[in-house]
């Protein structure tokens, strides 16, 4: 029986899609209902259904991001979730999803829209099961009309690295010259030129330099904005890097890269989502 999760932090739209799915597709089992990305993620990799519907706007992490999170932590030998994005955007938005190859369902779901889309992931599961992926391989629902073909892990990140980076986004924020750390009744100034990376922990964000590190209440997703992103390059969801500060970038056999700092003993980790950014000229 296959199983999957709905990430929905509309209750009475969950609702409706519980019910429509039940009755379009009975031997669906429904895994976990969940209303916020961060619990789709935690959720979906404890259970690791066959079938993920992600609404795009949710509290803590989208929907993206939350495809994101299973993209980098995915276990290898396990095929890939057929993703189906749920989106209020608008029709030149659903073009761009189209052109991925990731399908959708526009809010309120249609009910004929959702037939299609459940014939569909049948069909691709139906494929799977008579010819189960190998280690490491991973697949997407095909766009409508296109060709249900098996797609790698490696075209599965880059679709999803392409839709995290055409995501529509608010007006850029001014850019920030001076981190203001907090430690009691204390605040350091922190220039932002002399920071080497900055990482999410729990409720803070690590800010790092050579010399040492300092903690902030400040999310990665509010400081994106306010940083060049020719300097600072995503690496992880949780990880920005100065580009000039890395020295080496070494990859293993899963697809991570190792990254080594100047000025600092760690080794950071980059995901497999992010690998494009360290090729060899």
């Amino acid at each position: 029986m296959p199983s999957a999760l709905i990430a929905e932090d509309e209750p009475l739209l969950a609702a409706a899609l519980v019910a429509d799915l039940a009755r379009l597709w009975p031997d669906l089992a429904i895994a976990a209902l969940v209303g916020d990305g961060l619990s789709a993620a935690r959720q979906a990799l404890a259970l690791q259904p066959e079938v993920c519907f992600l609404d795009i706007r949710m509290p803590g992490a989208s929907g993206l991001e939350a495809a994101q999170a299973l993209a980098e932590d995915w276990p290898e030998n396990r095929p890939f979730p057929l993703l189906v994005f749920v989106t209020a955007y608008d029709q030149f938005a659903l073009q761009a999803f189209e052109a991925q190859a990731v399908d959708y369902l526009v809010k309120p779901v249609d009910g004929p829209r959702l037939a299609a889309c459940v014939a569909r992931l049948k069909l691709r599961l139906a494929d799977r099961a008579a010819a189960p992926l190998p280690a490491g391989a991973a697949a997407l629902p095909a766009a409508p009309g296109a060709p249900l073909t098996e797609t790698g892990l490696q075209q599965t990140l880059s679709q999803l690295h392409a839709l995290l980076a055409g995501a529509p986004s608010n007006p850029p924020a001014p850019r920030l010259v001076v981190i203001q750390a907090g430690v009691g009744n204390t605040v350091h100034l922190v220039p932002v030129a002399e920071v080497l990376y900055f990482e999410a922990a729990d409720k803070y964000l690590r800010v790092v330099t050579a010399e040492r590190e300092h903690l902030i209440r400040l999310s990665l997703r509010e400081l994106v904005p306010q940083l060049d992103g020719q300097q600072f390059w995503q690496v992880h969801r949780s990880l920005l890097v100065r580009a000039s500060a890395i020295t080496t970038a070494v990859r293993d056999d899963s697809g991570k890269v190792f990254l080594s700092l100047r000025g600092r003993p760690e080794r950071l980790t980059a995901s497999r989502l992010y690998a494009h950014l360290f090729k060899g000229m």
